[in-house]
């Protein structure tokens, strides 16, 4: 049997079947993607395939040894869905296609997946990026956000909507996108090296202090 995220694949309910999860940066997709993913689905007669909270499709009901020819069918690098990392990265549609957008969250989105989607940390971390006040990628409730405003970015970090819930908190605001993704690396960066195992972004900065951490990723 795979541990949850072996090869990609995450164990379901009923300890025999497995979802995959292709990664599509943003939820961003093809018309041929879509055709690939339809045509998987058939071939391997699978029961379900859920578009889930976190703008990733889940592909669900692959037997163990079906699991290496059906990555092979996608022709799709598996997305980061378990596991102690940074997660698939939620962003809105932002100045591309959104006319409420004020800052391209779609760019600074696309930017950060490549730079951190997967890369291992103490525990998850998940990042979304909106582009106006509105907050459609859900960026209060992110370990490190970005909010589009008229004057740039404004970053905000401790957020979570697990099981202890917490609001994130304002670190900076009024950042160009070359800006907000330096902070973006030290930020990370220190989270890495000072967390403990299992430790959340938010109780990490509540043990340490928001003043304490602010200095640290701002100096």
């Amino acid at each position: 049997m795979l541990k949850s995220g072996e090869k990609g694949a995450v164990l379901q309910k009923d300890g025999e079947s497995y979802a995959i999860v292709p990664h599509f940066p943003l939820g961003m997709i093809t018309a041929d993607n879509l055709r690939t993913l339809a045509d998987v689905a058939d071939k391997y007669k699978l029961p379900a395939i859920k578009i889930t909270s976190a703008s990733r499709i889940a592909m669900v009901g692959f037997k163990e040894d079906q699991i290496d020819d059906a990555w092979k069918d996608l022709g799709i690098t598996p997305g980061a869905a378990v596991g102690m990392c940074i997660r698939s990265i939620q962003a809105c549609p932002g100045t591309a296609l959104c006319r409420l957008g004020k800052q391209d969250s779609l760019g600074l989105g696309m930017e950060i997946d490549s730079r951190y989607h997967g890369y291992e940390l103490p525990n998850k971390l998940k990042m979304g990026v909106s582009g106006c006040v509105n907050n459609c990628a859900e960026t209060p409730v992110k370990d490190i956000g970005f909010v589009g405003k008229p004057k740039g970015w404004t970053v905000v970090v401790g957020g979570n909507a697990g099981a202890r819930p917490q609001l994130a908190q304002d670190l900076i605001s009024d950042l160009t996108t070359e800006e907000a993704l330096a902070l973006a690396d030290k930020i990370v960066n220190y989270f890495q090296k000072e967390a403990k195992k299992s430790e959340r972004m938010g109780r990490f900065i509540d043990r340490i202090g928001f003043d304490a951490f602010k200095d640290a990723v701002l100096s």
